[in-house]
């Protein structure tokens, strides 16, 4: 098992296998590795470790067998030579920021982003001199104007948070090379069973493995796939000295999280197309949010560029924030909470929570209103899913 190669399995296979070296007791499940550090043989081993002329663990701050394990299962799902899990998916772009930017460099970043990464460019990388401006996601135009002669990285979510707005993945990466940028897709919404960025020209992707590859909201985490190049140049010496470190019995919890990712990524989306579906005939919501309706804007390339349309809706209620409110309220099965990509429907209010340290006028600039509303459409009965949003069946 531990020569074969993987790359020429599915992913399906891939997510369930790809990654286990077994050790000598033979065992079925990957083991979690629970140990800060590991014994050398001599001295002179110790040394060649240290420096890099011998391959092997150290120290789990940056080489540990069970993360080890989901990072070179995620990197053959996503198609990328080399995979780096961190202890969140915020401390992963903060990787990417902090082996990649330096004081002077710009950023072209998509306005619909997540509420953390917006603040984590202007009020963290901005502390340090690195300038990032925002642009609309979907208007290839604006993300070449915007670009300067010391632009290091494009930035972006697709599908994007909340709006599920889709990035021309292939189109942003031809402006990338045009003018020596990065691009860095944020793959989160549909990871690799739906979508593959790198595959598409994109250089960098980055997760929040907590959502959907975990899919049972049980454990923090994150990851950076790229070529070696980038990995080991830029983002591994930020691990090794930073310690953003993703711990065994995560990693061990993201592993068993794979092996399910791509049925689980498809009962998501049935259950999310036929809730959008349901949302638009319902006279409280004046708009859905959601690739598969044909009224979506980007629907024609989501079907190019994806397998799937995503398990995310969001929609727009009449009656503002109170209305808004008042429906999040009324549902009984549904879980009130900011995660998503768990198998338990969640709902939020963007707004007031992922969103809410926003400015009102960066919001209103991201198409964030106070009557939008977001759903993770979870894996219980739709029928379940709908009834406890009856309230939108009203005027």
């Amino acid at each position: 098992m531990n020569d074969i190669d993987w790359n020429q399995y599915a992913l399906e296979t891939q997510a369930i296998r790809a990654g286990h070296h077994r050790t000598h007791e033979d065992e079925h499940s990957i083991p979690i590795f629970a140990t800060s550090s590991y014994v050398f043989k001599s001295a002179a081993d110790a040394a060649a470790r240290f420096t890099g002329q011998q391959v092997g663990n150290i120290y789990s701050r940056f080489t540990n067998p069970t993360v080890a394990a989901f990072q070179d299962r995620l990197a053959l799902m996503e198609k990328g030579e080399r995979c780096l899990a961190f202890s969140s998916g915020m401390a992963a772009i903060m990787a990417v920021g902090m082996g990649l930017l330096k004081t002077g460099d710009h950023v072209v970043c998509s306005r619909s982003v997540f509420g953390n990464t917006v603040l984590m460019f202007q009020n963290y990388f901005g502390k340090f001199g690195v300038e990032t401006d925002f642009v609309d996601l979907t208007d290839i135009n604006a993300w070449a104007i915007a670009i300067k002669p010391n632009t290091r990285l494009l930035f972006l979510e697709t599908p994007s948070n909340p709006l599920i707005e889709i990035a021309d993945i292939r189109a942003l990466a031809d402006v990338a090379r045009a003018h020596n940028c990065l691009l860095v897709v944020d793959n989160c919404f549909c990871t690799p069973a739906l979508q593959r960025p790198l595959t598409l020209g994109a250089d960098i992707v980055v997760h929040s493995a907590t959502k959907y590859i975990d899919g049972q909201g049980r454990c923090v985490g994150g990851a950076v796939v790229a070529s070696e190049e980038i990995i080991e140049k830029y983002i591994y010496p930020y691990l090794r000295t930073g310690g953003a470190t993703m711990s065994a019995f995560n990693a061990w919890v993201f592993l068993c999280g794979l092996e399910t990712l791509a049925v689980r990524m498809k009962a998501h989306c049935d259950n999310a197309t036929i809730l959008a579906q349901w949302l638009v005939e319902q006279p409280a919501v004046s708009k859905v949010n959601y690739p598969a309706l044909t009224s979506h804007t980007q629907h024609e390339l989501a079907k190019i560029q994806q397998s799937h349309f995503g398990g995310i809706v969001s929609f727009e209620v009449h009656g503002g924030k109170e209305a808004a409110w008042r429906l999040i309220d009324a549902t009984k099965m549904v879980s009130i909470t900011a995660n998503l990509g768990d198998v338990k429907t969640t709902i939020t209010h963007p707004a007031t929570t992922t969103h809410g340290r926003l400015s009102p006028e960066v919001r209103a600039k991201a198409g964030i209103n106070d009557n939008l509303i977001r759903i993770s459409v979870g894996l219980e009965a739709i029928e379940d899913i709908k009834a406890d949003l009856a309230i939108v069946s009203k005027n």
